[in-house]
């Protein structure tokens, strides 16, 4: 059976209105067009639905017992092709799925929740790690929103340049670098590195520009974490090289120093990224933009604890 929608309309006005001209004034068309609805309707459901009675329709015993569901159903019709875009915060109860860089958890994800629990406390985050392999969450609808470095290369997956950042050096309190008088590309080539890479690659964009130089430097180890290769660092004269904004707290919290980075590099990008599905839903745009507060801020080096 092919069903036509506009017949609910017609049906749930016919209802409502007792009347052939009242339904059709109600859905803005003439009465024979209306007149020609009411045939339709009465040749697919097999009855009369309106009976004339002098100078009034009637409904039938099968229109009123139907009235109420009749509206129903247009109703979620309306819901389903015309959604509202009101979002009530009060109310939202949702699980949003995070993949984030660690170091960019640690870096936003305070001020991120502390909006997030301020404006709606139905809601809650689940963040989880990074794999050391690509993975298709997003595309498959199991991440809502991701943040890292990368940009999309998926038509369907949405990337949007939040924040970006300086590279810089970081070592342990009295490391031989902290004593000369300028950390050339020479003396940080010279220097033993930790690597951060969550695939466990050795070699990144720092090779490349040393390469450019006739350098190269050795790297000893890979830790899948900023944290990690921070731990390595502050009891040895190892040193790893990171992102300013991410590096600086957690320096701060283990006592190592930041020394400015040798060499001519852009800065580090940090990326939002979601399915193209979510473009439009009013809750995720709510997510996006407080991320997006919440990364650009602590980026910034503003609380990252404040709503």
């Amino acid at each position: 059976m092919q069903l036509d929608l506009n017949l609910l309309a017609a049906l749930d006005a016919l209802l409502e209105e007792g009347s052939v001209a009242g339904a059709a004034d109600r859905l803005h068309v003439t009465a024979p067009a209306m007149s020609r609805s009411l045939g339709r309707i009465r040749r697919t459901t097999g009855d009369q639905i309106l009976v004339r009675t002098g100078r009034t329709m009637t409904p039938t015993p099968y229109a009123i017992a139907v009235r109420e569901q009749v509206h129903d159903l247009l109703q979620q019709v309306r819901g389903v092709l015309a959604p509202s875009r009101e979002l009530d915060l009060a109310t939202l109860e949702r699980t949003f799925t995070l993949r984030w860089h660690d170091a960019l958890v640690a870096l936003g994800g305070p001020a991120l929740l502390a909006a997030v629990r301020e404006q709606a406390p139905g809601v809650r985050l689940r963040f989880i790690a990074e794999s050391s392999i690509d993975t298709p969450e997003l595309r498959r609808g199991e991440v809502d929103l991701a943040a890292n470095a990368d940009d999309s290369t998926v038509p369907e997956i949405r990337a949007e340049r939040v924040a970006e950042t300086r590279q810089t050096v970081v070592v342990r309190q009295g490391h031989p670098l902290t004593g000369v008088e300028a950390v050339t590309a020479e003396r940080y080539a010279a220097a033993e590195h930790v690597s951060v890479s969550r695939r466990g690659r050795l070699g990144n964009i720092l090779d490349d520009a040393l390469a450019g130089l006739g350098l190269t430097r050795h790297v000893v180890a890979t830790a899948p974490t900023e944290r990690a290769a921070f731990e390595f660092v502050r009891g040895s004269d190892l040193v790893v090289t990171a992102p300013e904004a991410t590096a600086r707290p957690a320096a701060a919290d283990l006592g190592l120093i930041l020394l400015p980075l040798p060499l001519d590099l852009p800065p580090a990008p940090v990326y939002l990224s979601w399915h193209q599905r979510y473009d439009t839903d009013p809750a995720h745009i709510w997510l996006r933009d407080l991320a997006r507060t919440a990364l650009t801020g602590a980026t910034n080096g503003q609380d990252r604890t404040a709503p």
